[in-house]
């Protein structure tokens, strides 16, 4: 595996002793389990040969340690996205195969768990089942005993609750056994037919394979590219060889037809499976089914046709209005320290020092106010970040997920699409690589065209600030605005796309599960909030750094006359041109160089466009002795008097700008790694169209009002 990127302690798993792979259906707590085995030690990179991230880290057993991974979830080793090709092909294939299975099975859905064990049993890998949500089981009246579902499966059963830890060291205790003795279980019987199938096709299979699982394969026509019958050995010099192995696949299937003359081989097998999950569901598993569980009351309302969009905005509207009141004073105080005190103080001691002007400058107006600025935001993306891992580790996110769906296929999107796109409101980035979880390559396509219309994070940033500066008190609620205009972008560019590139493409339902609602973890919400955290401190820095460089230099460079570091900025390279794209602005309200120099920057990384608002303003009028105007009154200035008088339509359209443009140059790689360079581009101009044409409309209508 090739790194992307890296958290926590960086324990080296390499030195690990064997491998050990986590697969399981989404959301059965199989990432978890990862977390609580590993620890901080985890490793982010692509599998060989694949845009595919997968998660790896060490995990002790005894004294040893092993590498574990955590593989994408999937419901079936006969994959339907590029995702699940990559766990079948991890298990199945290859020299990286594991040394031993843990197969996460929910015990709250556990057929469908089951499902996917009957195929992990054909693996020929040692099996050893982890058992989740036995609690959840227990509140909707399904009593599991681990013992019986051990014998009826053949393989260990160690029921686990990951986010308290308990049951993880009798787990480990088990895969180091399966590790030392490597004994395969036996595949599930799913009938004579099917077995005397299998016999037949078996001498026919190329090597590489488990055989009875690629023969299933083989006869469900779902076999792995590349993969095809051959004739025997012996039948090979024979002129009439070439047609043994269709005969023999014939002869295979005619025998399942016999059975089962009404359907298809692939149904029946799945038939065959699901009957042998029953089996095993009677021997071990007793239920109540008259048990209604307080999660069950709780989605008629959130989930309901006619209240679960209402109360998931009313939700979405208190996270935007609480994040903005909480952390407001403490922004406010954060950013006046490090942008007044610290950058005054800083200056005056490199002045002491005797360095030279541009170094102060530099120092002073590019890194501390560039960076200073980003930093004043903190405990407002803390304090998001916590607010949504409140949401998520409650359960609630995947009822938003559901709710959300329900709206977007009632205008004609693809259902399952909806998945990647909510990520989008975190980080574009990796919901255009979550597009892998679409079987489909038009809904791909489409969907990663949408997702650069998801308000991410990094757009948050501006949205307070600017917000924040105009609206008051009412700063939340314009935030919260931001979001549901950028859900109604992407529904309406969605029909606007279908309704014309992708007309000939259908539509598939949801598939999500719904998992039950929980008390939140503060370990688990730490983690998640530290995560997020860190990775935009991580990335937001980067970029930070070097685009306060980029503009510094640049403002330093006189446009005309005048010597380095000596101009004003808006006589500069920097200022010159911006103000040549500033005049595109015009019909929006903000024809001024700094708004246009903000969304230049933003077009690297949104990130960037505080920082340069913030630099091109302390950098106007260099050595003149006075004190720096307040940023907010700068800004106040700026839109009264591009828009003519109407700063409020300008501001709104400044801000449907930022939110419907590209969202930065990182998004635009993956994009051009998942759809390719043309359909980049055009989803470049796409963007660009919308934003100016949105922005204009805005500043237009908003005029007559304002």
């Amino acid at each position: 595996m090739s790194d992307c990127c890296e958290t926590g302690s960086g324990t080296a798993v390499h030195d690990a002793t064997g491998t050990v792979a986590l697969v399981g259906n989404p959301n059965v707590g199989k990432s978890t389990l990862f977390n609580a085995a590993t620890g901080a030690r985890v490793r982010v990179g692509n599998w060989p040969g694949t845009t595919v991230g997968v998660a790896e880290g060490g995990w002790k057993l005894g004294d040893n340690e092993v590498k574990l991974v955590d593989l994408p979830g999937t419901y079936s080793l006969l994959p339907a996205s590029p995702d699940e090709a990559v766990t079948r092909d991890a298990l199945l294939s290859g020299d990286a195969r594991p040394d031993v299975v843990v197969a996460v099975a929910d015990a709250a859905n556990l057929a469908r768990s089951l499902y996917l064990l009957s195929q992990l049993l054909e693996t020929e890998l040692p099996v050893v089942v982890a058992l989740t949500m036995t609690d959840v089981a227990a509140g909707r009246g399904t009593d599991i005993d681990p013992a019986r579902l051990a014998a009826a499966l053949g393989v260990p059963v160690v029921p686990v609750v990951p986010r308290g830890g308990r049951g993880m060291a009798a787990l480990a205790e088990a895969v180091a056994v399966a590790m030392i003795s490597r004994a395969a279980p036996a595949a599930p019987h799913l009938g004579d037919d099917i077995d005397s199938a299998v016999a037949e096709l078996a001498p026919l299979l190329p090597e590489g394979y488990p055989a009875r699982w690629l023969a299933l394969a083989v006869l469900a026509g779902e076999a792995p590219a590349g993969v095809t019958v051959s004739s025997t050995a012996g039948a090979a010099a024979d002129e009439t060889a070439g047609a043994a192995p269709s005969k023999a696949v014939d002869a295979a299937i005619v025998r399942l037809d016999s059975a089962d003359p009404d359907d298809d081989p692939e149904i029946v097998i799945a038939e065959r499976r699901y009957a042998w999950a029953h089996e095993v569901l009677t021997a071990a598993v007793t239920r109540n089914r008259g048990a209604v569980t307080l999660t069950d009351r709780v989605d008629r309302v959130l989930t309901s046709r006619w209240l679960g969009v209402p109360v998931f905005l009313a939700i979405m509207w208190a996270v935007f209005q609480l994040t903005t009141t909480v952390a407001e004073p403490v922004q406010d105080w954060l950013g006046d320290f490090i942008t007044v005190t610290v950058a005054g103080k800083v200056g005056n001691a490199l002045a002491a020092l005797g360095a030279p002007d541009p170094v102060i400058g530099f120092i002073r107006d590019g890194l501390i106010n560039g960076v200073g600025q980003l930093l004043s935001f903190v405990p407002l993306m803390l304090i998001m970040f916590v607010l949504l891992a409140l949401l998520e580790d409650s359960g609630y996110m995947a009822r938003a997920a559901f709710v959300a769906d329900r709206l977007m296929r009632t205008m004609g999107l693809p259902g399952r699409a909806f998945l990647p796109l909510i990520v989008g409101f975190g980080c574009n980035v990796p919901a255009i690589s979550g597009t892998r979880v679409l079987g489909n390559s038009r809904h791909r396509l489409l969907t990663a065209l949408l997702i650069p219309f998801t308000s991410c994070n990094a757009r948050l940033v501006v949205y307070v600030l600017v917000a924040g500066v105009f609206f008051g008190s009412n700063a939340g609620t314009v935030v919260f605005a931001m979001y549901v205009t950028s859900i109604v972008l992407v529904v309406l560019v969605g029909l606007l796309l279908r309704g014309t590139l992708f007309r000939d493409m259908a539509g598939e339902p949801l598939v999500l599960d719904l998992p039950p609602y929980r008390r939140p973890s503060l370990r688990v919400m730490g983690t998640h909030t530290w995560q997020k955290m860190r990775g935009f401190l991580k990335t937001a820095s980067g970029i930070i750094v070097a685009t306060v460089t980029a503009v510094w230099l640049l403002s330093s460079i006189p446009a005309g006359s005048g010597s380095f570091g000596e101009v004003p900025a808006s006589d500069s390279m920097f200022g010159a041109v911006s103000s040549a794209v500033a005049p595109v602005f015009a019909p929006a309200g903000f024809d001024d160089w700094h708004a246009s120099a903000a969304l230049v920057s933003g077009f690297v990384a949104k990130e960037a466009v505080v920082s340069t608002v913030a630099q091109s303003y302390s950098m106007d009028d260099p050595g003149d002795g006075a004190a720096p105007q307040p940023l907010a009154d700068s800004l106040r200035a700026t839109f009264d008097h591009a828009s003519g008088g109407h700063p409020i339509p300008a501001v709104l359209a400044f801000l449907m700008f930022l939110l419907a443009y590209t969202p930065c140059m990182t998004t635009l790689a993956v994009m051009r790694q998942e759809i390719g360079t043309r359909w980049t581009l055009f989803s470049v101009a796409l963007q660009l169209s919308v934003a100016w044409v949105l922005a204009v409309a805005v500043f237009q209508i908003g005029r007559v009002f304002w």
